[in-house]
């Protein structure tokens, strides 16, 4: 299991990961599983959770693989019945369920540079239900799951995660729907934050700054492994010069969830960008 770098400890502790079957957030649960938590690795694809809770297991870790549609309240308030009479009341939630889809990007980052390429996505072509899509994913696929976990932390020192992006303040060329539901995130975080401040219960949101995975990986790298002129792009805002290392995001994560190192943080939203956000290019 990833190593517990803050040795924060949430032993016996019900922890939920929504998307927990990707790498990134199967990388959090196996974190929060190192540090005691008892962990319900929730995903669309059951097979992929699976193979993170048989990974946390086989490393001495507790936690249990559930096939869970967020954008479906049925869904999640069976996984949630499940989650209880199985390993008890969620007391930390990760919102970690979230994407982009190809119906709501462009493919030219500049109006002039498309208008006369003939079958050129534009701004203009981008699909209503492939917008729509992203926006469920990322916001309802945030707020369903919180309304359905966070009843069970009222009163007990209960933590949300939220997963939002720097897209949310610098929106990225190409990928409006994404940037605008990541923004959302940012602003629900806070009023989350408020709305439970006095029940016990910390809100919190990380904002990763860029780190190639599967969903990104062809627009940072030809096939044959040489950089894209969209990574020459990144590195150059980047003050660090670097991606980030999925790794890097763990430390950030344990830290936010630990009641006694952050007891006294809630609402805000933590860039992990190399120093992106700070970099005016100039």
């Amino acid at each position: 299991m990833k190593k517990n770098v803050l040795n924060t400890d949430l032993t016996g502790k019900v922890c939920v990961v929504t998307g927990a079957g990707g790498a990134i957030c199967g990388m959090f649960a196996e974190a929060l599983a190192a540090a005691g938590g008892k962990v319900a690795v929730l995903d669309l694809n059951e097979d992929a959770a699976q193979a993170v809770a048989d990974r946390i297991t086989a490393a001495g870790g507790t936690a249990k693989a559930y096939k869970t549609n967020v954008l479906e309240r049925d869904s999640l308030d069976a996984v949630h019945a499940q989650v209880l009479a199985e390993l008890g009341p969620c007391d930390v939630l990760i919102n970690g369920a979230g994407g982009n889809n190809p119906r709501a990007t462009t493919d030219n980052e500049f109006h002039f540079e498309a208008k006369d390429i003939e079958g050129c996505k534009t701004f203009f072509d981008l699909d209503k239900a492939g917008v729509e899509f992203v926006f469920a994913l990322n916001w309802l696929g945030t707020l369903l799951p919180t309304q359905v976990f966070a009843a069970d932390m009222i009163d007990r020192a209960g933590n949300i995660l939220n997963i939002a992006s720097m897209n949310a303040y610098t929106p990225l060329t190409k990928i409006p729907a994404y940037s605008g539901a990541k923004a959302a995130i940012v602003n629900f975080t806070a009023w989350l934050a408020t709305y439970f401040a006095k029940s016990g219960i910390r809100v919190n949101a990380i904002a990763p700054g860029f780190f190639v995975g599967s969903q990104n990986r062809s627009l940072l790298f030809r096939e044959d492994g040489t950089p894209t002129p969209r990574t020459a792009k990144i590195l150059a805002g980047t003050p660090m010069g670097r991606f980030g290392e999925p790794e890097e995001l763990v430390g950030a994560v344990l830290f936010l969830l630990n009641n006694e190192a952050a007891g006294f943080i809630t609402g805000v939203c933590l860039p992990i960008d190399g120093g992106y956000a700070a970099y005016s290019g100039v």
